[in-house]
Parts: C-alpha cells; sequence; structure tokens
C-alpha cells in the first residue's frame, strides 16, 4: 500500500450512522482536532447526509478518527462521483491513473461490494453494477473472502424511506480504507455488564461522550456523579485513567437491591471495579469514593483532562446533597462534632449546573473538557437555557429526544483560562441566570407531560369501548 504521506491531498468519504444525528459532527470534529486537524468538508456538505466528504486528510488521519468514532460506519478514499452512472464514469476516467495503479496491479487481489442507502438491491441487481465498471482498469483477480483492496459502489437514495427513487440521488465509487467502532455499541452492551444500576449510561453514549472530551492514552478523568461507571468504563477502553464521586454509598460500594432482574440484592463483587476487570482495563481505575458533590473535597489545583457525568434529573434517580434544616450548620472553627449526622437536602438542578461548571473551571487542566447531560422541557426551550460560564467555551449542544416533550442535551465545554475571584459569581450577573433556573422544574414538568398523555390515552379508551 502507498505511504499515507504521499497521499496526503486526496478527499475521503465518510459513511455514517443513521442514529445519533446530533451527534455525529461534534465526534468527527473532536477526533480530527486530537489530530490538530480542522473539519474541512466539501462544498456540497450537508450535516444531516450519509455521507461526509472531508478534504485536507491523509489516510493516517482518516484510520485514527476510525479507531475511535462510533457514528461512523466506514471510511473510503473517495475515487469517483456523480448524480448519474454516466457521470461517475467519467469521473472515474478522469482521475490520476498514478492514484490508482498502486492498487490494480497484476498480482493484487480485489473486491467490489455495492452498498445503498435507504433502498435494498437484489443479489442480481448489485452483480450488474459492478459488470457495468468494467471500463476499470483491474488487472487482479476477484477474490471474496480475502481480498487484499475492498472497492465500494455506493448509492444514496435519500433520507425518506417513504419515499424511494427508482434512481440514487448521488453515487460514490472509493477505496475502502477503515471501519468505524459500532461493534463496541453491542460488545459493551450494558445488558451484558457485571455491574448495573437504573440509570446505567447506554453504552453508544457513553462512548460518544469520551470522544467529545477528546478523551486520549493516559488522560485523568474524572465523573462526580459517578453511579454504576458506565463513563469510566467508556474512557478506559481509550487508555485512560478514571476515578469518581458519588453521594450514594450503596451504589459506590455495590450494596443494596440489585436492579438486575430476577435478582433481589447485589452480589459481593458488583461494583465499579469488577466492570473494569470485565472490560480488561482494572489497571486504568483510580478509585471511587462517597463524595457530596455540592462540596469542595479536591485540593485547588487543575487536576483533570476530562470531566464527564450525567448528573441526576430527579427522575429515576433522586437529587440531593448533604445538609441541616438548622440555622446553624457548622461550629465556630469550621468542623462539625464527632455526633453530627448530616441530613439530606434538595438540590436544584441549576445548582448542580453551577456547582459542576464551576468546579470545572477550577479542576480542569486549559485545554480540557466538560462534557454533561442537561435535561430540557422542549415547549420552553432556548439556548439561553444552556448555561455559561467565563473560563469555559461552549463546543457542541446536541439533542436527543426522550418524548414528544422532554429531551436531554449534550452539552460539551472547553476551559479556556484559569478563575478568577468573581468568576464563581459570574451566573447571579448573567441574563441567562434566571431561564435555566426554569430547569428546577423539570420534574414537575416531567411527570406533567406523562399525566397528559396518559389522559389522551384515556379518553380515546373510553371512545373506542376499550
Amino acid at each position: 500500500m502507498a505511504a499515507s504521506g504521499s497521499r496526503s491531498c486526496l478527499q475521503y468519504l465518510f459513511h455514517l450512522a443513521h442514529d445519533n444525528l446530533d451527534f455525529r459532527l461534534p465526534e468527527i470534529k473532536a477526533l480530527l482536532a486530537l489530530r490538530s486537524k480542522p473539519f474541512h468538508p466539501c462544498e456540497s456538505f450537508k450535516e444531516q447526509s450519509p455521507f461526509w466528504c472531508l478534504d485536507h486528510l491523509s489516510e493516517e488521519d482518516v484510520c485514527t478518527v476510525m479507531a475511535r468514532s462510533v457514528c461512523a460506519k466506514s471510511a473510503f478514499e473517495l475515487w469517483g462521483h456523480g448524480q448519474t452512472h454516466s457521470e461517475l464514469r467519467t469521473s472515474l476516467l478522469n482521475y490520476p491513473q498514478e492514484k490508482m495503479s498502486p492498487y490494480m496491479q497484476k498480482g493484487s487481489s480485489y473486491r467490489i461490494n455495492v452498498d445503498t442507502f435507504n433502498k435494498t438491491l437484489s443479489f442480481e441487481e448489485r452483480i450488474k453494477k459492478i459488470d457495468a465498471m468494467d471500463y476499470l482498469p483491474f488487472e487482479g483477480t476477484v477474490s471474496l473472502k480475502d481480498p487484499q483492496h475492498i472497492f465500494c459502489l455506493l448509492e444514496d437514495y435519500g433520507m425518506d424511506p417513504n419515499i424511494v427513487p427508482e434512481q440514487p440521488n448521488y453515487i460514490y465509487f472509493c477505496r475502502w480504507i477503515a471501519d468505524g467502532q459500532r461493534e463496541l455499541i453491542r460488545s459493551y452492551s450494558v445488558k451484558n455488564r457485571h455491574f448495573i444500576g437504573n440509570t446505567s449510561m447506554d453504552a453508544g453514549l457513553s462512548f460518544i461522550m469520551a470522544n467529545h472530551a477528546k478523551v486520549k492514552e493516559n488522560d485523568l478523568v474524572f465523573d462526580p456523579f459517578v453511579g454504576t461507571g458506565s463513563l469510566l468504563v467508556s474512557c478506559s477502553h481509550f487508555g485512560a485513567y478514571v476515578c469518581g464521586t458519588d453521594i450514594d454509598y450503596n451504589t459506590i460500594h455495590g450494596k443494596g437491591r440489585s436492579s438486575r432482574k430476577n435478582q433481589k440484592w447485589r452480589g459481593p463483587d458488583e461494583n465499579i471495579r469488577a466492570n473494569l476487570r470485565q472490560y480488561k482495563t482494572e489497571n486504568m481505575y483510580v478509585d471511587v469514593m462517597v463524595s457530596d458533590a455540592s462540596k469542595p473535597v479536591w485540593r485547588n489545583a487543575a487536576l483533570f483532562d476530562a470531566i464527564i457525568t450525567d448528573p441526576p434529573y430527579g427522575i429515576r434517580e433522586s437529587t440531593r446533597r448533604t445538609g441541616s434544616h438548622k440555622d446553624k450548620t457548622k461550629s465556630p472553627d469550621g468542623l462539625y462534632a464527632e455526633s453530627h449526622v448530616p441530613v439530606s437536602q434538595a438540590y436544584h438542578l441549576s445548582d448542580i449546573f453551577t456547582d459542576l461548571l464551576n468546579f470545572s473551571a477550577h479542576h480542569l487542566v486549559l485545554g480540557g473538557r466538560l462534557v454533561y447531560w442537561l435535561p430540557v422541557y422542549r415547549p420552553e426551550y432556548c439556548e439561553e437555557m444552556v448555561p455559561l460560564h467565563p473560563c469555559l467555551q461552549l463546543i457542541s449542544n446536541c439533542e436527543q429526544t426522550l418524548s414528544s416533550h422532554t429531551c436531554r442535551r449534550l452539552i460539551t465545554m472547553e476551559k479556556i483560562k484559569e478563575p478568577e475571584d468573581l468568576d464563581s459569581l459570574a451566573h447571579l450577573s448573567d441574563p441567562r441566570f434566571s431561564p435555566y433556573q426554569g430547569h428546577n422544574a423539570f420534574r414537575e414538568k416531567y411527570f406533567s407531560g406523562l399525566n397528559k398523555r396518559s389522559g389522551k390515552d384515556d379518553t380515546k379508551a373510553d371512545v373506542s369501548g376499550k
């Protein structure tokens, strides 16, 4: 194969999965940023399209992205394209022969695949399309099982499954380079995980969050609402050292009732460390501890390369912190009495986000990223509801729909400066502060929406007589 450096000015085509549409662009951008490469699409770029053509990359860049991406299915070196097979032929015949010849020489083997998006072709139709490409100067032999080079004819039949045209909207012919990491979604499935909880993060979303955070080998990653450690699992897979805290003693220590079907109590070895041991990344496990995210327990220093978390929303997990209902919570010297037992208090969502951003501003290294989920009541959402901080730059804001009236948004921020004395109070003077205080009522609005929907269902049932 030709050296990647000698083929650095080619166009590359990415075939992306059609799920998690909103997360794809930030993921590819973040993975390219790990190699200090800008995202440079071609002129016809459409964000919602399953095919993205990118410029100014090397084959090594592409392989690095595909070694991490769970949003991309495959990547190719683009040789020709067009709206019709006639245009494709013209494009291929104009492609420089010296770039084709290394893959078409005698003694080499190859295979041509036909892949279609939004339409299924019969085996006979696929063979017919391959035979029609006899104008390409292949001199090697066909090998279906173990070819040296794989080529793909990709046909795009649009995005609407209800309106499938007879002919493709666009056609590409490419040399296959690498597949993405879609297999991680299956192999790290929560269904097969040793230790799980009610809110264990989906494997695919966990890896997307790690990619958005640009987690890399030897990073130190922290989750302040660690739960059962799903995010630690994905980050450790990419070679990062991981640690976390949670206010729930039973979850941290793997005690209490099990969330697994047909199992009443958790076993003695059900814990976060066991999860990393299951995936052979136990050596990346630093530790987890019981701690209140609203209380400072870390020394004042930039410790973490990334902070990745899924705060509780008050739906399946309560939002709480330690405190006291008494006016005097501490002795004059600031220490609790030995017999003091802290009580649980409500922890409003707006306070969670304020504390999280302030913590990240103080404890992320410069250039480190904060990635977290923000629950949203969709009828009232506006961009002003996303919390901001003077030390953190908003990188991306992606939506995952939960229901007709609720969603959660994956927020990615990057630390751009060290905090100053008044930065922790900036939210009080920020006009955005009042709008995002509305998140405090998310739980009530969530269940209000469920009740309204349930009422409609009951009305339909009465009318139908069921």
